[in-house]
């Protein structure tokens, strides 16, 4: 696998203590543009462009999530970050807890929103479900993924036809039109392309919570403030969960937002900020 000499993302603020942002599938840093500028008003936030995002990356270098956490090691190392406040969502939140339990000195408080975080039974048969060959046929996301439209007339065209779907009906229209803008590629023809592959979002999906049996048994040991904060009406972070987690770490907060999916980071991010803001206070 090539790494890239510098490493793609984007920043806000410029003065302050450093976060970092991890990212979910299919949802690049800027479609986070809310959360992130306001977060840049008290710090100098960096957001990483995972691998599915880097040209030429191929989804069959990854089995399971664990790169992704190798990933984010070598760009905190070439930015010299530490003592910094992890944040993430989904993916990019599993992949933080990682990085936080790899690494303990390297954070001083981790902000997760909604988690790909499943019990461990769960873990235990996906895996099984990936070494028999079956994921791509048994994941409802990852064929749904492989049959999304990738192209598109121009923005507005894209914005209009995400305006009208289920998923995204809590995301207010600037929300939307963040991620419309920072999905949508420009094409040398004027219309406009996925810059996230189909490929690698239906990977994603296919490979993850396959190595998570490690988080489980690695939680006890972190020693930081930990923040989970999770939609009321997310297929991702049960509540279950989250009631497992503290009895691992007592001192961990556990957050639930009413009226809000999985893509709570999008739907409610003045709240998710308020929030996290009293916790990173105390």
């Amino acid at each position: 696998m090539a790494f890239p000499e510098v490493w793609p993302h984007v920043e806000f603020g410029s003065e302050g203590p450093p976060a970092h942002f991890a990212h979910a599938n299919s949802y690049p840093p800027l479609a986070y543009r809310q959360l992130l500028q306001a977060l840049g008003k008290n710090y100098h936030v960096f957001a990483m462009h995972m691998r599915p995002l880097w040209p030429g990356a191929e989804p069959s270098s990854i089995l399971d999530w664990r790169p992704l956490a190798d990933d984010l090691a070598r760009f905190l190392d070439q930015q010299n970050l530490t003592r910094l406040v992890g944040w993430g969502h989904s993916m990019g939140a599993t992949t933080t807890l990682r990085m936080a339990l790899r690494q303990p000195g390297r954070f001083r408080a981790l902000v997760l929103i909604d988690p790909v975080f499943l019990p461990p039974a769960m873990i235990r048969l996906w895996d099984l479900i990936f070494r028999l060959g079956l994921a791509y046929r048994v994941h409802p996301l990852a064929k749904a993924a492989l049959r999304r439209r990738s192209q598109f007339e121009n923005h507005a065209t894209m914005y209009t036809n995400y305006r009208n779907k289920t998923v995204f009906k809590r995301m207010n229209d600037l929300a939307l039109r963040d991620y419309v803008e920072a999905l949508g590629c420009p094409r040398p023809d004027g219309t406009v392309e996925l810059c996230y592959p189909a490929r690698w979002e239906a990977r994603i999906y296919v490979t993850g919570v396959r190595a998570d049996l490690e988080l489980w048994r690695k939680l006890p040991e972190l020693e930081i403030p930990l923040l989970i904060l999770r939609g009321a009406e997310t297929d991702t972070f049960w509540e279950s969960t989250g009631r497992r987690m503290q009895r691992y770490l007592p001192a961990t907060q556990v957050c639930t937002l009413p009226d809000a999916t999985h893509l709570v980071a999008l739907e409610k991010p003045d709240e998710i900020l308020a929030i996290a803001k009293d916790f990173l206070r105390d």
